[in-house]
């Protein structure tokens, strides 16, 4: 068994380490700092809805609706009974769904505008990648030429994979193509 069969170098894995660790911690202090920026309001419906979705909530929920029913039933004849309809406890879960869902809206909210900052963040890495890709092609093309070196790929293909293609070229033609597949307006 060589070398490389056996995996990455210990200098390769301190390398890899100290750029996982560098990312790990950024990512970590990025959220810590966006946990700080939050206002009063946007912790106070996280809160609850991290409470509202968890099985603590359900066990409450459980203990208190079971209870309600048990005794306005009569089954436990010393506790009087105070709501034999149980009109108020559909209404008091009725009140406390439209709380709820409100608070779970409030946090989606949050977590599509973190989710778009995510978007936009992978969104310029991909770009700054595919330009740095673009020049290492070009740059490797012309080492192989000017050391005369052939190579199985055609000198189309080089040509196609050396040119920058703006981001907005490429929109459009996403665009282009949905609106072809879609057919004409009123179909």
């Amino acid at each position: 068994m060589t070398d490389q069969q056996a995996g990455p170098s210990l200098q390769q894995k301190e390398t890899v380490s100290t750029v996982l660790d560098r990312n790990i911690n950024a990512l970590i202090r990025r959220r810590a700092e966006e946990e700080s920026n939050l206002s009063c309001q946007e912790r106070v419906a996280g809160a609850i809805t991290d409470f509202a979705g968890s099985m603590a909530f359900v066990y409450l929920h459980a203990a208190i609706f079971g209870a309600w029913i048990i005794i306005n039933l009569g089954l436990l004849p010393p506790i009087p009974v105070f709501d034999p309809s149980l009109v108020v406890l559909a209404m008091i879960a009725s009140v406390e769904a439209i709380f709820i869902s409100t608070f779970v809206l409030i946090s989606q909210n949050r977590m599509a505008a973190e989710d778009g900052r995510r978007a936009d963040l992978s969104l310029q890495i991909s770009l700054l990648n595919e330009h740095e890709t673009t020049r290492l092609i070009a740059l490797v093309s012309a080492i192989a030429e000017k050391l005369e070196i052939s190579s199985d790929v055609a000198p189309e293909e080089i040509s196609e994979m050396t040119r920058n293609v703006p981001p907005e070229v490429v929109m459009e033609e996403i665009e282009r193509q949905k609106r072809s597949e879609a057919g004409p307006p009123g179909e």
